[in-house]
């Protein structure tokens, strides 16, 4: 009896063993999945700001807080699901879809640039693509909406890669690894987000309440940067969702057997390593960067008029059909 007692002691620890070396690969796999979504991950924090941009005080965390709320959605309850069913039955269609998402990522930039600079061209086009449900809505849905849906494509990058980034692990692990970097990422981006929101009422509290003369003056040095910090954080937000879809596009056509494109900017990045000397290949990176910011504006400023000439009436029509098959 002693024997078996001592056996199935044996047989446990063999069990935890087992369990605490998948805990461990399962933590060490995640940290490196997230890892190499980082580049999406500061573009996702980058964009999110703007969006909380001219709302009371008071309204800041709680708008964060929905959009956070929204992102969690994404991940755990559409993407990863979504994810391992695609790697596992159609691994195939992911490339497309992601190509989809980040035309959209270019368009949504592009009508950013176009506002700013032809803003009653931009209210035609707005009028064009408004949704009649839309027309009901708070600035603050309307603003929440658009960033959860912006929010979505950005995630479908983020566990992508994260997925990608993985060995060959069993199912459950894989979904506990994409779960992991979904929800610690979330808490990453949108923290960080809530301290860049409310630096500025820090700030206030320092200019007020602060001890010393140079903590008071600290704080109005916060208060006089973060218009700058915010205005600059809604420019870079912009700029990083046309380059994040170019960039997706840009890759996605060299697996479809078009890759000159990818291969024209990889020669042009050398050829600027080359002319500006810098270390670590800053310089081709940058130059990267930029072309694929130029294509994706361009592509997203030629889907502006087709997003409104065409796809709108399309989707209303769509919409139609429906609204009067349920009415029947």
């Amino acid at each position: 009896m002693s024997v078996g007692l001592l056996g199935l002691l044996d047989d446990v620890t063999a069990l935890a063993k087992v369990a605490a070396a998948s805990i461990d690969d399962v933590a060490g796999q995640a940290t490196k999945a997230g890892l190499k979504a980082a580049g999406a991950v500061i573009d996702d924090t980058a964009v999110t700001p703007k969006y909380v941009h001219g709302f009371a005080a008071e309204r800041e965390l709680p708008i964060v807080a929905r959009i956070a709320a929204g992102s969690v959605r994404n991940k755990l309850l559409i993407l990863l699901p979504a994810a391992l069913a695609l790697s596992f039955l159609a691994p195939w269609i992911i490339t497309p879809l992601l190509m989809l998402g980040g035309a959209y990522l270019c368009y949504e930039g592009a009508e950013k640039v176009f506002e700013a600079v032809f803003p009653h061209e931009d209210h035609a086009h707005a009028a064009e693509v408004e949704r009649p449900e839309d027309q009901g809505a708070t600035l603050e849905d309307e603003r929440v909406t658009g960033a959860i849906q912006t929010d979505f494509i950005l995630s479908a990058e983020i566990m992508t890669i994260a997925l990608a980034a993985l060995p060959a692990m069993p199912f459950w692990e894989q979904a506990i690894v994409l779960a992991v970097v979904g929800i610690g990422i979330t808490l990453a981006v949108y923290g960080a987000v809530a301290l860049i929101v409310k630096a500025d009422d820090f700030g206030l509290l320092l200019a007020r309440k602060a001890r010393t003369g140079a903590g008071r003056a600290f704080g109005r040095g916060i208060l006089l940067a973060m218009p700058w910090v915010m205005q600059t954080l809604s420019v870079v937000g912009t700029a990083a969702m046309i380059w994040v879809g170019g960039g997706i596009i840009v890759h996605g056509l060299s697996g479809f057997g078009l890759g000159f494109i990818e291969h024209g900017i990889e020669a042009f990045a050398h050829w600027i390593e080359q002319l500006l000397p810098a270390p670590d290949g800053f310089a081709g990176g940058l130059a990267t960067i930029l072309a694929d910011l130029v294509l994706g504006l361009v592509l997203g400023l030629i889907l502006i008029p087709i997003a409104g000439k065409v796809v709108a009436p399309a989707w209303r029509a769509i919409r139609g059909m429906f609204r009067k098959s349920a009415e029947r």
